[in-house]
């Protein structure tokens, strides 16, 4: 049989579409890129690996030992009969020269001494007429940053000058932000930094916040996590603790004004055990001859600050909530933090340094002055550092205020509250509702909701986004005025989480912001009004002054300034408590408890610097070993449209097409008529993909068909124009449940439609090609009466399905991303997309609706 390909379009030379501006002090001319050039780091000379990284460890089976000691946290017990057990091995590929936990300690220690350790400090400050002493463990930011600076593997990565980044979409260069040295005020700072020398910025990220470290709480750890912001974020957000204090709290004294006051004064002076050098090399420079052969002057700042409420009241030294300006970013009062269409004046330094003066002078003058600010009288410590204004560094803390507050608490036990008042049944549709929601791979799946309470961040953030598809059958406007309303906060919540939590910014997305915000507060003041005037329902919120409501205001400024949300988002921070607490309970005695969990972390740290010494000989060994084949042997960002996706869960053998119809086609309609609907595809569909057949082809009753129950499948991402990845099934017992997934496709080629992947195969077509397909139940159908008054209240983007006897068959190729559709019970074959599964097709269905 003949076959004709249709020719291939020539190639149509591309305009730039990428445009970066380097601060004018960077000697840089401004650079255009294509697609494909942009975000591609130039190719340098590979330093050559050290033949023996792994030391001081005698040998690299000693070094991943220690690894994998470290990792699991062995006590001294584990450790050694591990070692007894191993010694006893004669074969090996890897030689181990240990003995004892001991030998193991001391070769850690001595790979450790490469790197600035921690130093014990007494700090004594003054309460109720006597001078208390508190310890302090820290590594100076300094010394630790020339750790950084002189690690090979790293010096690579660093970029010291601002810049201004834009894409062209269409008609224009608009400017997008990402990484922090992409925000304004990296521009601002290197622009303050003396002309006369090749200045520019070390840039610190750090977290502070308390963890309980016993099982019981009663010992605690206060660990500040410092990272490098002139690195890209897949290198600054790696784990590794920059810093850290253990400061003891007085349970009688909890909650008092002086003791709160002299907790900050603590803070504040155990902080300078951090910034040793720093404040001079702020103002001076310090002079460093970097991995490109320039000498530069480097000008530490503390650029961001992250952590949650209490600790930027700590940071930036407010009286916290019930304080007359409780914000510690603009000066907000305490009764209009609920109002989100007004704007604040923000906090200075120079404003908080005058009324700490007049405190100096006259107390209870200063004491009135400082009030008003919502200030505490005391110095802060990070005025000490030049360009490092606490209140612009402060940022949001997305896991806290927005997913574990507004969200998490509030959004989530005001809906609590109404389901409660309509009653049982109310209760157990929604929580069925959560319970059959679809399964996705990047999202926490729940059974239960109603009597359950989550401590977990990343838990209440999936499930205010499921609460929300779940409630929809339930909080009827005619059934619960109130139920209605508050929806329409968490629709509007959720769009400005899914675009506050974008990894790149637009002006276009940034203008999206500011309108959100004001629909968001119409949302909510709406509901506050029929709370308190018609309501009957007992413990409704009508009082929604309380700082988590107000904090998110700033997101906008915290882009523009710092780049997106991911730079000072406490979520990559937090998971780094949790080897903290393993330390403690499984490698501590429980006495001197900051300088033994230290010194495991200072091992880490060092193991991690071996680590990549090792990973980079393995890698030229690799290269070697390929030889010049494996120069073109690289992972690029960027995805290649012709197998973009990876078919996998192969079935043990192939089945016949008549077979799969008579075994199938009882219980399920979309298998009747499999072998003409397939015979109709090949023969009538294949031209529209490029195939053009010659005369008709038969599929004969046995022709083979290859199952497969799973799809890798890759496509550019519409938020960062990188490769995301989506994990497909279609598997009637998976984990023993049924696992069917939807996808978004390319029907035609001016038509993207959702469908549920009934069935992926591969097959073989004599004497025309061999096929990946997939029958699948587009969801194409007309809405009766066209759209709904729910789905416009709440912005909702319904679909319904084809029956099912009507399904179709299509090329894997067609295939887009996944989707995840939540069933409408009360409508059959009606679906609501859900479109806060990930930023992709959040963004995408901004455009599909329209």
């Amino acid at each position: 049989m003949a076959i004709n390909v249709l020719p291939q379009p020539v190639p149509v030379e591309q305009p730039y579409e990428f445009k970066t501006e380097f601060h004018p002090r960077s000697g840089h001319q401004t650079l255009y890129q294509r697609f494909e050039e942009f975000g591609v780091t130039p190719e340098t000379q590979a330093l050559p690996a050290e033949e023996e990284p792994w030391r001081p460890f005698r040998s690299r089976g000693d070094f991943e030992f220690s690894e994998i000691a470290l990792d699991a946290a062995l006590n001294k017990n584990q450790v050694d009969r591990l070692l007894s057990l191993m010694a006893r091995i004669s074969q090996g590929q890897a030689q181990i020269t240990l003995k004892n936990e001991a030998d193991l300690r001391k070769a850690l220690d001595n790979a450790a001494a490469e790197l600035t350790p921690f130093s014990k400090h007494e700090i004594k400050v003054p309460y109720k007429k006597e001078e208390r002493v508190f310890e302090v463990h820290a590594r100076p930011l300094w010394d630790w940053a020339l750790d950084l600076l002189d690690n090979p593997l790293l010096a690579p990565h660093f970029v010291w000058d601002a810049q201004r980044i834009y894409k062209h979409n269409g008609t224009d260069f608009e400017r997008f932000f990402n990484e922090p040295w992409t925000g304004d005020r990296w521009w601002d700072i290197q622009s303050r930094l003396p002309s006369d020398l090749n200045a520019a910025p070390f840039c610190f990220i750090l977290y502070a916040d308390k963890t309980r470290l016993s099982s019981h709480g009663t010992v605690k750890g206060y660990p500040v996590v410092v990272r490098c912001a002139n690195l890209p974020v897949d290198i600054r957000n790696g784990e590794g603790i920059g810093g850290g204090r253990v400061v003891p709290e007085d349970a009688s004294e909890e909650g008092k004004h002086g003791y709160t006051t002299m907790k900050r004064v603590v803070w504040h002076v155990s902080f300078v055990k951090l910034l040793v050098n720093l404040d001079q090399y702020s103002k001076t420079g310090y002079s460093y001859s970097c991995y490109d052969k320039v000498l530069r002057w480097l000008f530490p700042v503390i650029l961001i600050l992250s952590g949650d409420y209490e600790e930027q009241c700590m940071m930036s030294l407010i009286r916290g909530l019930q304080c007359k300006c409780p914000c510690p970013v603009c000066l907000v009062p305490l009764n209009e933090l609920h109002d989100l269409s007004k704007t604040f004046p923000i906090r200075s330094v120079k404003d908080a340094q005058a009324a700490l003066d007049i405190y100096r002078c006259n107390r209870t003058q200063g004491e009135e002055v400082l009030k008003g600010l919502g200030l505490r009288p005391v110095a802060n410590i990070l005025w000490l550092i030049e360009n490092s204004d606490p209140h612009e560094a402060l940022s949001l803390d997305d896991l806290h205020t927005v997913h574990g507050g507004t969200g998490g608490v509030h959004l989530l036990g005001e809906l609590k509250t109404i389901l409660a008042d309509l009653g049982r049944e109310a209760q157990d549709n929604f929580e069925t509702q959560v319970a059959e929601f679809p399964r996705w791979r990047a999202l926490t799946h729940f059974t239960t909701v109603i009597h359950v309470t989550f401590s977990d961040g990343n838990k209440r953030r999936d499930l205010v986004k499921q609460a929300f598809y779940a409630a929809l059958s339930v909080l009827k406007c005619q059934v619960s005025p109130e139920g209605y309303r508050l929806l329409r906060i968490i629709r509007s919540y959720l769009q400005l989480d899914s675009l506050i939590g974008l990894d790149v910014h637009t002006e276009r997305t940034l203008a999206m912001i500011d309108a959100e915000f004001l629909v968001y507060d119409a949302a909510l003041k709406e509901y506050v009004e029929y709370a308190t005037t018609t309501s009957s329902i007992e413990g409704i919120k009508t009082d929604w002054n309380f700082p988590k409501t107000h904090l998110w205001k700033h997101a906008r400024r915290d882009i523009e300034s710092k780049g997106v949300a991911r730079n000072y988002s406490t979520r990559p921070n937090e998971k780094l408590h949790g080897p903290l607490k393993s330390a403690y309970l499984s490698r501590s005695n429980g006495k001197d408890v900051a300088t033994q969990i230290l010194r495991i972390d200072h091992h880490k740290c060092a193991a991690l610097l071996l680590r990549g010494r090792v990973d980079t000989l393995d890698e030229q060994h690799r290269l070697q070993a390929l030889g010049d084949a494996g120069l073109d042997d690289k992972d690029h960002d960027h995805i290649n449209y012709i197998g973009h996706f990876k078919l996998g869960s192969p079935q043990s053998c192939a089945n016949a097409i008549q077979d799969i119809e008579n075994r199938l086609s009882a219980q399920d309609t979309a298998f009747q008529g499999f072998r003409r609907k397939f015979s109709n595809f090949i023969n009538m569909s294949l031209p529209t993909y490029g195939y053009q057949l010659t005369r008709w082809t038969t599929i004969p009753a046995d022709f083979q068909i290859h199952e497969y129950r799973y799809l890798k499948l890759n496509y550019e991402s519409t938020v960062n124009w990188k490769q995301s990845t989506d994990h497909l099934r279609s598997n009637p017992s998976f984990h023993g449940s049924p696992r069917f997934d939807c996808a978004l496709i390319q029907l035609t080629a001016a038509r993207t439609v959702f469908v549920k992947i009934i069935l992926m195969f591969k097959c073989e077509v004599p004497d025309v090609d061999t096929f990946q397909l997939a029958l699948v139940q587009p969801y194409t159908a007309g809405i009766p009466g066209g759209s709904r008054r729910i789905d416009r209240d709440l912005r909702l983007t319904r679909v319904k399905a084809v029956p099912r006897g009507d399904s179709i068959f299509v090329p894997l190729k067609s295939f887009i991303r996944g989707a995840v559709l939540a069933c409408d019970p009360e409508h059959q074959d009606e679906f609501v997309v859900v479109e806060h599964i990930d930023s992709d097709i959040f963004l995408r269905m901004k455009a599909w609706a329209r």
